[in-house]
């Protein structure tokens, strides 16, 4: 980090106390706004910085930088404890198992002496038996997609199910103020990502962490979406910072003549019939100071009571957690088979070391690299989309709510959200033929591989279907999200019909729920806040570029 800094400044770039008066301000404007007294190291730390730089000579300043990149450092780094991690992954998933299952007296029975396990309610499919092979031949980047809190152990889980070794993964500083929680982050190689620094030096000493730890072959998981999913719908937007540090490892690797240089990316999808902090997720999503909020520090998933309540719920209703392993992807966004081979869209195959290539030496070319990278992200969104499992309540509560949206199409988002409980009931006959329509067109795109359906829907109908929803959302959350009134159905919290309304969004099926040729109003734009607002900041059209390699990759081919 310090070596490239210093290149920087020896080209004529930013210098050190460009780098170091930045980290000043970033961190002091940080601090203004935290003021809780919580972060008064960091404050005493910063300022110290601050009232040596004004007098420091250069050799003074780089001992500075060196200063300020240690302590980035320290907070960053992870730990991890074997012994915590045979504890966790050998008696916690079988003691959890067993008290949810504690529930139901009967459960536990019929099932004596086979003990419960979380395989029952947490599903692994897709791509398994190529990412175990590809763990043994180079190092793996884990993407998955994110809804709650509970995706980290959950994630864990599964790949120890899968019998894969443990990965690294970066977790927001808001998870650790749970001690319990905090415990097991701090042995199990969480290393912390504190998203409320901006300042440059701090990202960079992140990215750096990232990149050595994947150069020594430690698996990494990052959540490219970065926060949670407010609005309950697939990420429309992926973070490319960490991602990028897959291509900067693999060049470090050719460099140094590695025996295994590959890293190969793969994307995951967790898909919950019931999310854990839907009300206060999709509540900072409507609001306008969520624009800015980002970080939620206090939701369902910081409250044990809560997440235990959760999980009872998910294993009483028998509910589904599904976790998909996508297809492996080769940091340029190209397909991996199992024995690690790249493979372009007509099935030849790459040889991926002449994409870093210059003059016949492996070299970083920021412009090139970050072109790479966004076309991976992409590729990595897609496969979320395509591995998203679609359950009972997602179909019903999306097709609900374009039901009403119908009704009133001139209304904006916020008055469609006010509208009076006993105004959004339709009849239910209205509802299941909706239902019909719009599972017959999403089983149409799972044949041609574009989504994937909870798999005990396959065969089912709109009644069915229905029945399931009211089934889960009944027992859950504290205002029914679905609920049948005699001969109509209508919803009791129109924010949380919206968020799990949102996951169905983006396969075009709002027109099936009418049964029209082309959808009678627009469908919601969930990468924009309801204010119109985009989400994030549009990315930056690719620069003009004429990439150190070989001119397209037809003549990449092996």
């Amino acid at each position: 980090m310090v070596a490239d800094v210093l290149a920087e400044q020896a080209a004529g770039g930013r210098t050190v106390e460009d780098w170091l008066q930045d980290a000043i301000y970033e961190e002091r404007r940080r601090l203004e706004r935290g003021g809780d007294g919580s972060d008064a190291d960091d404050r005493r730390f910063i300022e110290s910085v601050r009232h040596r730089l004004l007098h420091a000579s250069e050799p003074e300043r780089e001992a500075l930088l060196h200063e300020v990149v240690h302590h980035f450092a320290c907070e960053i780094a992870g730990n991890f404890d074997p012994r915590v991690y045979r504890f966790a992954t050998s008696v916690v998933p079988g003691a959890l198992a067993l008290m949810l299952n504690a529930l139901s007296p009967r459960r536990l029975l019929e099932r004596f002496p086979h003990l419960p396990s979380l395989s029952t309610n947490v599903n692994v499919r897709g791509a398994v038996d190529t990412v175990r092979r590809l763990a043994e031949r180079g190092t793996l980047i884990l993407c998955p997609t994110h809804l709650s809190n509970l995706d980290s152990p959950v994630v864990g889980w599964a790949l120890h199910h899968i019998g894969l070794p443990p990965f690294l993964y970066g977790a927001g500083l808001n998870l650790f103020t749970n001690p319990l929680i905090s415990f097991f982050m701090h042995n199990l190689g969480a290393y912390k990502v504190d998203r409320k620094k901006k300042a440059a030096i701090y990202k960079e000493t992140l990215k750096q962490y990232c990149t050595v730890s994947l150069e020594y072959g430690y698996h990494n998981l990052f959540f490219p979406g970065g926060t949670r999913s407010r609005s309950g719908g697939v990420e429309r937007h992926v973070k490319l910072g960490l991602l990028g540090s897959g291509l900067r490892a693999y060049i470090h690797n050719l460099r140094a003549g590695r025996e295994r240089p590959d890293l190969w990316v793969v994307p995951a999808t967790i898909s919950y019939g019931l999310v854990l902090e839907a009300e206060t997720l999709i509540d900072d999503y409507l609001k306008e100071s969520g624009r800015a909020r980002y970080i939620i520090d206090d939701d369902e998933s910081s409250r044990l009571r809560s997440v235990a309540r959760f999980m009872a719920d998910v294993v009483r209703m028998d509910s589904r957690i599904y976790v998909t392993f996508g297809e492996p992807l080769d940091l340029f966004g190209n397909r991996v088979d199992a024995d690690g081979r790249s493979h372009d869209l007509r099935g030849r195959e790459i040889d991926t070391r002449r994409y870093v290539l210059r003059d016949g030496e492996p070299v970083h070319d920021p412009q090139r690299d970050a072109e790479y990278t966004r076309e991976l992200g992409a590729r990595v969104q897609e496969a979320w989309f395509r591995d998203n499992v679609l359950q009972a309540t997602h179909l019903a509560s999306f097709t609900l709510f374009e039901l009403l949206r119908a009704r009133k199409p001139e209304d904006d988002l916020y008055r469609l959200l006010r509208t009076p409980t006993e105004l959004t009931r339709v009849p239910v006959g209205e509802l299941l033929a909706a239902i019909d329509r719009v599972l017959a067109a999403a089983r149409a795109l799972r044949d041609e591989s574009r989504l994937r359906i909870d798999p005990r829907l396959a065969q089912a109908k709109a009644p069915e279907l229905l029945e399931e929803a009211l089934r889960m959302f009944g027992t859950y959350h504290p205002h029914p999200v679905l609920q049948r009134v005699g001969d109509r159905v209508g919803s009791g919290d129109l924010n949380l019909l919206f968020y799990y309304h949102n996951r169905a969004t983006g396969y075009d099926l709002e027109p099936h729920v009418l049964g029209r040729p082309a959808p009678a109003i627009a469908p919601i734009d969930l990468s924009r806040r309801p204010s119109g607002e985009p989400l994030l900041p549009p990315s930056p059209p690719p620069p003009p570029i004429a990439p150190p390699v070989p001119a397209g990759r037809e003549e990449l081919v092996a």
